[in-house]
């Protein structure tokens, strides 16, 4: 029976190694296919209505949104996308703004969850409908540089690849004949490698999930063949313990070792993601306002910054022009435009890069608001800016 034996006991921190018991999902899963059996389980189970996952679209490059209701179609969901780019807090939003009272499961990033929260402030999202499984995140690549990186960078043919990771610092593709990987650090020192907002995340492990799952730490014989699931809340207790219990997974206890090297890796995570903050906001430092004046000049007011952040929402009330600080229609916008919308989100940002992501004209929108935030951050409380919750 594993770890729990007969009768599961599970609780907020315990740590497992755990792997499914499904054919179908080992077959297509990366490291046990833990995930994808308890997302699977709590839809067989009816713990949730619906669950909201990331599936490959196209290519390994396009990632999109998917909705599951039927248990059979989650294992086409099992595998990670580090070319996808999706912030799914706002995709539950509006679904669950459609579908009231439904409980929903998803996975999530560390910026998903802090974008959760976020919504939930604002009254935009129940967590209380929401069964969260948390994946270790050590950043993503935008579609578009992850082809142009394969191919200048390993000299391969992109759509040749069918599969990417980011494992022990480095990002690595199998393709055609073979494999090969990079040091991270080597790919984002020559202009390549991870979105920005990734780079100066220190939001690894999402510990605000129900359950935060992965492959750091899993060693040995189960090394790729196990996740490693940390308990986050009872939710997560529950439903790791009911799964258990009925078969649906195998756990056992990690490796001592595989603890520190979990820890080890968090913390490489961490100090890579405060050299690109110094580095990005020493930059800025020396004229903030100007640049930002600067960059964002090239601004066509498509409103793809306001539309796709997790934590902006517009007044919902009419103003009468004379009221309006930005005239209609002015391209480019007055550079209130933006510091509005900077003042509006400058304790609440989550660096989930979507603004710059999905901008037009390539601003670089993220790491302006994220420095906003992390000053402000470091103004009331110092502390705020040490690796934990706040981003």
């Amino acid at each position: 029976m594993g770890l729990f034996g007969g009768k599961p006991d599970v609780k907020k921190g315990d740590m497992v190694y755990a792997w499914t018991s499904d054919a179908d999902i080992a077959k297509k899963a990366e490291c046990g296919g833990a995930v994808t059996s308890l997302l699977k389980y709590a839809l067989e189970q009816k713990i949730v209505d619906a669950v909201i996952a990331v599936g490959k679209g196209q290519d390994i490059y396009d990632a999109v949104p998917v909705l599951v209701t039927d248990p059979k179609q989650l294992k086409d969901t099992a595998g990670s996308l580090h070319c996808g780019t999706l912030l799914l807090a706002k995709v539950a939003q509006k679904f669950m703004e459609r579908s009231k009272g439904m409980k929903v499961a998803m996975t999530v990033k560390g910026c998903d969850v802090m974008a959760l929260h976020e919504l939930a402030k604002r009254k935009k999202i129940d967590l209380n409908n929401l069964l969260l499984i948390g994946v270790n995140c050590g950043g993503t690549v935008s579609p578009v540089m992850a082809r142009k990186m394969i191919r200048e960078k390993f000299g391969v043919d992109p759509d040749t690849v069918h599969k990417e990771e980011i494992d022990k610092g480095q990002f690595i593709i199998e393709y055609e004949g073979g494999h090969k990987g990079i040091k991270i650090d080597d790919l984002e020192d020559g202009g390549y490698g991870r979105r920005s907002n990734c780079r100066r995340c220190l939001y690894k492990v999402p510990r605000q999930a129900d359950l935060a799952c992965g492959n750091w730490g899993v060693i040995g014989d189960k090394a790729g063949k196990a996740t490693f699931v940390e308990v986050c809340s009872e939710k997560g207790a529950d439903l790791l313990a009911r799964a258990v219990k009925d078969g649906a997974l195998k756990t056992e206890k990690p490796d001592p070792k595989g603890l520190e090297m979990r820890g080890k890796v968090e913390g490489a995570m961490i100090k890579l993601g405060e050299k690109w903050r110094k580095r990005d906001f020493e930059a800025l430092s020396k004229d903030l306002w100007g640049t930002i004046q600067k960059e964002t000049s090239r601004c066509i007011k498509c409103y793809s910054c306001i539309e796709n952040c997790p934590v902006c929402f517009p007044s919902s009330g009419a103003l009468k022009a004379k009221d309006l600080v930005v005239k209609p229609g002015e391209v480019p916008p007055n550079p209130m435009f933006h510091l509005r919308r900077f003042a509006h989100i400058s304790d609440s940002c989550v660096n989930c890069g979507q603004c710059e992501e999905l901008c037009a004209m390539d601003i670089p929108l993220a790491k302006f608001s994220h420095a906003i935030r992390v000053e402000a951050d470091m103004a009331f409380e110092p502390k705020l800016g040490k690796p934990g919750y706040t981003n």
